[in-house]
């Protein structure tokens, strides 16, 4: 049982109708996330809306998206966001072989692109070795990205990375 008890949606409290569909998108039918969120009904649409926001809108590759979300939850040890998947990556050709692979030893992986070895280690270095995060790391990634979609990825790592650590502390999942 989750440490705060989810809120149960009832049309007055609790998300709305249109977070809780969006949430879909990324974890195929439930909805605790937002229900928890809800405690606070502004967070729920604000935390959610920037979280889906850089997920699944952008110039980045959502497949490639939810290799970096997945990343994330795993490295925060987040039993409940590490084991969703997006229904549109999936679809978009997203498999349990790539998982893994993102998660393992991904510069030498043949899945990846050199652009996309460049996004995970971005992922991986953001939260275990920010200091490597600099200037010339920042210029390689400019030979795959744009500044935007550099920008796109940072924030979907700072939002993503930072809410899986928290619902690893609520005992979901």
């Amino acid at each position: 049982m989750p440490i705060i008890e989810p809120q149960v949606p009832d049309g007055a409290h609790g998300p709305t109708a249109r977070t809780l569909e969006s949430f879909r998108r990324l974890s195929g039918g439930d909805t605790i996330f937002p229900q928890i969120l809800a405690h606070v009904p502004a967070y729920t649409e604000a935390i959610w809306g920037a979280m889906a926001e850089a997920l699944f809108e952008g110039g980045v590759d959502h497949r490639l998206k939810e290799l970096i979300r997945i990343q994330l939850a795993t490295t925060a040890n987040d039993p409940y966001f590490s084991t969703m998947r997006s229904t549109e990556a999936v679809q978009a050709g997203l498999t349990e072989e790539d998982i893994a692979a993102s998660l393992g030893d991904f510069q030498s992986s043949p899945r990846f692109t050199e652009a996309e070895k460049w996004a995970l280690r971005y992922a991986y270095l953001m939260y275990r070795q920010p200091d490597q995060v600099d200037a010339d790391f920042y210029s390689e990634g400019k030979r795959h990205y744009s500044e935007a979609q550099i920008m796109e990825m940072g924030g979907l790592i700072a939002i993503h990375y930072g809410l899986a650590v928290f619902m690893s502390t609520l005992n979901v999942g």
